[in-house]
């Protein structure tokens, strides 16, 4: 089998896996053996990669004539580069992680402003939807009860843009 049949692919293939782990695996969702996957889907990407370079020779040298293409590629080198030599222990971790946290310890009333809806209309909502709602000055953290999946499903009921769509438990 020729090495094109397979390069493009290939690529494609582990580009999928690619982007839909680390997407999830970014907002802390990690389901069965996505990590593994992920990891050795980069091993697969990084080999189709340089196989794909070596079928595209002389188009991937055009490139270094473009000067935003040579911007680009020179970005993505400086990021590679600073994101090996700069520490990131104590720096506070993941953003999304923090907001989420701070969101399982806001009231309703206070997502409530936030969405712009009225409390006691997002609370029967809630409600509605299975949740065991006491008033709008609870918690999505007390709701959830520690569970960090049913504070994603009722944060995502709370910020639906389909205001009468709210997921049960």
């Amino acid at each position: 089998m020729s090495l094109r049949a397979w390069a493009t692919p290939l690529i494609i293939g582990s580009f999928l896996i690619m982007a839909v782990s680390g997407v999830a695996m970014f907002f802390h969702v990690e389901i069965g053996a996505m990590k593994g996957v992920h990891e050795w889907a980069g091993l697969v990407m990084a080999a189709a990669g340089v196989a794909h370079v070596v079928l595209n020779w002389r188009a991937f040298t055009l490139y270094f004539k473009r000067p935003i293409a040579n911007a680009i590629m020179a970005a993505g080198a400086v990021v590679l580069g600073l994101s090996a030599a700069i520490s990131v222990e104590g720096a506070g971790g993941n953003p999304v992680v923090a907001v989420m946290g701070a969101m399982g310890n806001a009231r309703l009333e206070q997502l409530a402003a936030l969405t712009g809806e009225e409390p006691g209309a997002l609370a029967a909502r809630l409600q509605a939807g299975g949740y065991a709602v006491t008033g709008p000055d609870e918690t999505v953290g007390a709701l959830a009860e520690g569970d960090r999946g049913k504070q994603g499903a009722i944060l995502s009921a709370i910020f639906s843009t389909q205001q009468g769509a709210v997921a049960t438990q």
